[in-house]
């Protein structure tokens, strides 16, 4: 169900929607609908992982004591000598 909402904004910054919007080939109700769906959508799928994520899992097996801050850190120094 869709229904009307009235805004009140800055004259420049609805010239600067509406540019926007015709180029991107939305409506500015399109967009604005769509943008207030992104801020309000539900942190679960933030959250979610990939699957390609999913697939690289695992793939590198490290000693329990690896410490990859110290590790990073020697690469960086020698990279930069």
């Amino acid at each position: 169900m869709e229904t009307k909402l009235t805004l009140r904004l800055r004259k420049s910054v609805i010239e600067r929607a509406k540019k926007y919007a015709h180029n991107q080939r939305i409506s500015l109700s399109k967009m604005i609908e769509i943008y207030l769906e992104s801020i309000t959508a539900s942190k679960e799928k933030e959250v979610g992982t990939t699957p390609l994520v999913e697939s690289l899992s695992g793939v590198i097996e490290l000693e329990p004591d690896f410490d990859y801050k110290k590790e990073y850190s020697n690469f960086l120094t020698e990279k930069y000598k």
